[in-house]
């Protein structure tokens, strides 16, 4: 079974991570395509091992935006 799944990619220190919004599973690599090729890696390793199957993930709606915060 094939799934799209969604994930951020942001830069942290000298690297990119990859973080998945429907699973918590996040990798990183020194290039956005690095970082996004050992994220997918690591999300098929997930799910080999991992009790959960892609089918019994929820679907889930993203919304995103700004948030003022006063410090």
């Amino acid at each position: 079974m094939n799934r799209s799944l969604k994930y951020v990619l942001f830069a942290e220190d000298r690297a990119f991570v990859a973080r998945c919004l429907d699973v918590d599973v996040a990798s990183e690599g020194d290039t956005k395509e690095e970082a996004i090729s050992n994220l997918q890696e690591a999300l098929n390793l997930y799910f080999e091992g991992h009790a959960a199957s892609l089918s019994e993930l929820p679907a889930l709606e993203y919304q995103f935006g700004d948030v003022v915060v006063h410090a």
